[in-house]
Order: C-alpha cells, then sequence, then structure tokens
C-alpha cells in the first residue's frame, strides 16, 4: 500500500502489549516514516523496531520496517548488507504472516524473493507462491508479479503479455501504463513506451510516478537529457509518498545526464 493507507491503518484491530497504548505505536510508526522519508534509515529501523514491539500485530509496520533494513543494506558493506537482507525478508514475511490480504507487503516480498541470492532466502519458486496468492487478491497484480518472474527469467514476450494482461484489467490505471511502458523502453522500443507514457500524461500530468519513471528511463537510455532532468527535477518538486523513490535516487540518475 502506499503511505496514506497505510497511515490509515494505525489504530485498526492491532495486538497491542499489556500497558502500551495503541497510540504510542502509531506516534513511533509515524515518526519511522519521517525519517524513512529523510533518508534517514537507521533512524527509521530504530523507530520501526519500537513500533512493532509496541504492537506486534501491525502488519503495516513490519512493512516499512522491512523497507527501512533495505534501504541501509544499499549503503552499507556487502558482509553488513546480507545480514540486513535476512532481516529483510523476516520482515515482509511477517508482514505477510499478519494480513495476508496486504497486497503491497505481497508485492515487496515477492521482490526479495526475485533478486536475493538463495543463502539469504531468496528463489523464484517462493516468488511463484507469492504471485499466486496476489492473483487471488487482485489478477492485475497477478499478472504483474508473472510479469517480473519471466523478466527475471529472460523471457521477454511472456512478460510483455502479462503486463499487457494487466493494462487491459485497468486501462486507466497509471502504475498498469507504467509498468508496461518502462518495460518497453528497457526493450528499446522507444515508440511504443513513448505512446504509454503520453497516455499516463493525460491521466494526470503530475503525477510523481509518470515524472519519476518516465525521467529515469531517458536517463538510463541516454535520450533527451534535456527532457530528462526536466521531469526529474519536477519529480523533487512534487507532492510525494514516503515510499517513492528518495532524492539520492534522483540525484544519482541526474549525475548521468
Amino acid at each position: 500500500m502506499k503511505a496514506g493507507a497505510a497511515k490509515l491503518a494505525l489504530l485498526a484491530a492491532l495486538a497491542v502489549l499489556p500497558g502500551v497504548k495503541a497510540e504510542d505505536g502509531a506516534a513511533l510508526f509515524e515518526q519511522g516514516v519521517q525519517a524513512y522519508t529523510g533518508e534517514n534509515y537507521e533512524r527509521a529501523i530504530e523507530l520501526f523496531d519500537k513500533a512493532v514491539a509496541a504492537q506486534p500485530g501491525a502488519s503495516a509496520y513490519y512493512l516499512w520496517l522491512g523497507r527501512a533494513y533495505g534501504r541501509r543494506a544499499e549503503r552499507v558493506n556487502r558482509l553488513r548488507a546480507l545480514g540486513l537482507a535476512r532481516k529483510v525478508r523476516a520482515s515482509f514475511e511477517r508482514a505477510v504472516e499478519l494480513d495476508g490480504n496486504n497486497i503491497q507487503a505481497l508485492s515487496d516480498l515477492l521482490e526479495f524473493y526475485l533478486e536475493a541470492p538463495g543463502f539469504v532466502g531468496g528463489g523464484e519458486d517462493k516468488a511463484q507462491e507469492i504471485a499466486s496468492r496476489l492473483a487471488k487478491l487482485s489478477p492485475a497484480e497477478g499478472h504483474r508479479a508473472q510479469a517480473a518472474i519471466l523478466t527475471k527469467q529472460k523471457n521477454y514476450a511472456g512478460a510483455e503479455g502479462e503486463l499487457r494482461r494487466a493494462l487491459a484489467l485497468e486501462p486507466d490505471k497509471i502504475g498498469r501504463l507504467l509498468d508496461l511502458a518502462s518495460f518497453l523502453y528497457q526493450r528499446g522500443r522507444y515508440a511504443e513506451a513513448d505512446e504509454l507514457f503520453d497516455r499516463a500524461a493525460k491521466l494526470n500530468p503530475d503525477s510523481p510516478d509518470l515524472l519519476f519513471a518516465r525521467g529515469k528511463e531517458l536517463a538510463l537510455a541516454k535520450r533527451d537529457p534535456g527532457r530528462a532532468r526536466l521531469l526529474l527535477e519536477r519529480y523533487l518538486r512534487a507532492a510525494r509518498n514516503p515510499d517513492d523513490p528518495p532524492p539520492s535516487e534522483v540525484q544519482a540518475l541526474l549525475r548521468k545526464l
């Protein structure tokens, strides 16, 4: 779920430790989200850890704890990153265990299983099981998950088919357009991708997701650097969600221009 939805779920039917008020966990979580947004991932981990200790039944808290561990792992040496990766997996798995309908937790766990090596808990077989669960909750998300698995297997024709099925189910959802547009851009099919980006822009030209995705693909493909810079700078000024790509990621792309 996006950050706004996560925040709305904070106080709903959560297990709370004796002597701890639900509001305590919610306040700690909010502070953790603020630290995460500011890219202070060590502090975010500390706060999310306290939040899950206060409310161990909160799926959203474990999801964000896993995200914070993941971001922290990107900034440390390989040995420390491996230890953090195991914590990412444990946090995401706990989030899913607590709420099997948490689509974002399932999606993040699927991504972990696809990208992480087996010795820290990754595996395509595990990803496939998660994709099946997602398909039962949302057919479009199920197709998107299958596309991720097929892309990992380098079955690009199959992956494209899955992304097109997801888009057919939700043709006016910007995320579906961007998924397929980015996929095509990475295959060098720029004209087709640009048509999809243009369709997304008609739905919401100021969408942070659109600004980042199109700017990123232009930057990585080294096409139209002026437009790429404009889009990415607009993204930095946009009203973003805490789980959107952080400014440091955008700055890294800008340095490529």
